[in-house]
């Protein structure tokens, strides 16, 4: 029976991949018997869509809708995404109940882990070193022999130091690729699956260096060709783990979303207040987060209708009534706002009166189901090249940077498969059977 090894790259392009870099890239180009763009979930990132990917649930089933989520309709209830929300088995736990054995290392959304038939290495949610982060325990110790300390992720992609985002980045895949050769050479699987996170912080650190039309392009930067490079050096990476598998490997290369360029950001808080949506009771003398003024009991929820979380992509939330604790949206009238907010939304311009583009979703129309608190609306301002900005009080709706930190890159709906064998899929809820069909 052959195995099957997939190795995950999170972000990585199909513009990169296969047009841009291609030539570059021979091992990739080796194993594609079969490839293409694969298009990602709405919101194409990070959280959910590895979960997705590995479930064929979409992100309104699994109930997780980003990092944050609310935990219920108190107005102050965001936590972030962990494994216990997974209620759906994933390729490992199906395979598992078959007695196939399973070697899982970085997948999105796998801390703290859970038991499997195999081992597990938890992913760039992990708080830190200091908690269990493997199954069984014990790896936790033959890591730190292969690698010393390991990296989960780089400690701050958002920084104006790009080399040390480089230098990180670098140290970061060669510890990965590095417990990964151990794992398929000293421990037994009939699958295994990794996923690196290099290439998006690679391209939210340095896509103006690369892209010649970003607004902030220099084409004199030291970093221009860091992507490229950094693209090359995973290609070296997938080649030399690819020679350990046995010679009749299925393996499959995949991504949970693609890259573009964030021409701006919209400051979504600040938009609702001009529209008279959002009502503070103190306007905050700097941008402060809309969660700090939600904590501190700034905002006069007997007189707001809706508020906005920001991230690559906005979520706008309604105070209805009967439904948070101080709603005063009437449950009658909440399709004719939502509505309402979608026009609006829609007709969003740039600074010079051009319509940028923007969609706006309802969770019930592009979802099977819709479980746990979903947004009431999930919005791509400029179809995902602007960012949604949550922060409140700044001079205009229209901000070119973005306020947790320099990036210059925003999500794109498609990611990338390339397979050694078979027909790959078009879909990222495809996966999952893709992957099991060759069991």
């Amino acid at each position: 029976m052959k195995k099957v090894a997939v190795i995950g790259l999170d972000c990585a392009d199909p513009k990169l991949v296969f047009e841009e870099f291609w030539e570059e890239l021979p091992n990739m180009r080796k194993l594609a018997k079969s490839y293409g763009p694969l298009r990602s979930t709405i919101p194409p990132i990070t959280v959910p869509a590895w979960m997705s990917m590995m479930t064929a649930k979409d992100p309104g089933e699994l109930g997780i809708y980003g990092f944050r989520n609310r935990k219920s309709y108190e107005y102050d209830s965001v936590v972030f995404a962990n494994s216990r929300m997974i209620k759906y088995p994933t390729v490992w736990d199906t395979l598992g109940i078959r007695s196939y054995k399973s070697i899982v290392l970085g997948v999105p959304l796998t801390y703290p882990p859970k038991k499997i038939n195999g081992c597990m290495v938890t992913s760039f949610l992990t708080p830190g070193l200091d908690v269990e982060y493997t199954y069984p325990p014990e790896l936790k110790e033959e890591i730190s022999k292969w690698v010393g300390k390991y990296m989960f992720d780089v400690e701050n992609f958002r920084t104006e130091n790009k080399q040390l985002v480089i230098d990180q980045v670098y140290e970061m895949t060669d510890k990965r690729f590095e417990v990964a050769k151990h794992l398929v050479t000293e421990k037994e699987w009939d699958f295994f699956i990794m996923v690196e996170m290099g290439p998006d912080r690679m391209h939210h650190a340095l896509w103006a260096h690369h892209d010649p039309t970003h607004f902030k392009h220099d084409p004199n930067s030291p970093y221009k060709n860091a992507i490229r490079d950094y693209y090359k050096y995973l290609d070296e990476k997938i080649g030399n783990l690819v020679s350990l598998f046995p010679d009749d490997t299925v393996v499959i290369v995949v991504s949970d979303h693609g890259i573009q360029k964030m021409e701006g950001g919209i400051a979504v808080n600040d938009w609702l207040i001009e529209r008279g949506y959002l009502v503070l009771k103190e306007k905050p003398k700097v941008p402060t987060r809309i969660g700090q003024l939600i904590k501190e009991g700034k905002i006069d929820w007997e007189k707001t209708k809706a508020w906005g979380l920001g991230g690559y992509y906005g979520r706008i939330f309604i105070n209805v009534e009967g439904r948070e604790p101080n709603g005063i949206v009437k449950k009658e009238e909440y399709e004719d706002f939502r509505d309402e907010l979608i026009k609006e939304l829609e007709s969003i311009t740039d600074e010079h009166g051009n319509n940028i583009g923007t969609k706006v979703f309802k969770p019930e129309e592009v979802y099977k189901k819709v479980n746990n608190i979903a947004p009431d609306l999930i919005v791509y301002f400029g179809n995902l090249r602007w960012r949604s900005i949550g922060s409140v009080g700044n001079d205009t709706i229209w901000l070119h940077e973005n306020d947790t930190g320099p990036d210059d890159a925003n999500h794109a709906e498609d990611g990338i498969i390339i397979s050694s064998e078979g027909q790959v899929p078009r879909s990222i809820y495809e996966v999952r059977d893709f992957i099991l069909s060759f069991f």
